[in-house]
């Protein structure tokens, strides 16, 4: 599974002019699901990305995360994470999971940072999506639950 993490000022998406989800302060999370990916991942990632300390304290330093700071969530699912560009011209997805695997996944992910009252919204699975942010810092960070990099 991996994840691209956006701290944000506000992000939101948008699925055929319907505002699925929004959120104010807090992060932005791309979903890449693996055909390999199973609970374990689900776990890991969850509970990384809620306790990441990312967000400054009040000595301008990251030393809070978005629990500390009660912060919510927007995760949009990203399957072109898993795109293989070593060959060719054209990416490849096969390392992505399949449809119904990663739809299960995504909502488990979901239910995952919920659980750790994080308010959480989402993008919508398999839909052509228009995200729009505004990054605080910059601060964008790669995860991967198998430890890649």
């Amino acid at each position: 599974m991996r994840a691209v993490i956006q701290r944000v000022k506000r992000a939101s998406v948008t699925v055929a002019s319907e505002v699925t989800g929004e959120i104010e302060s807090g992060l932005l999370v791309f979903l890449g699901i693996h055909g390999d990916d199973r609970r374990k991942d689900i776990a890991w990632l969850a509970e990384k990305i809620v306790n990441l300390r990312i967000f400054e304290d009040e000595d301008g330093k990251m030393n809070n995360s978005l629990i500390d700071m009660g912060k919510s969530l927007l995760v949009v699912s990203q399957f072109t994470l898993y795109g293989d560009c070593r060959k060719g011209r054209r990416p490849g997805f096969s390392a992505a999971a399949p449809p119904d695997h990663a739809q299960q996944l995504y909502q488990l992910f979901i239910e995952a940072i919920r659980q750790k009252n994080i308010r959480c919204a989402s993008g919508r699975f398999q839909a052509h999506m228009d995200v729009e942010l505004v990054n605080d810092g910059p601060v964008t960070l790669l995860l991967d639950s198998s430890k890649l990099f």
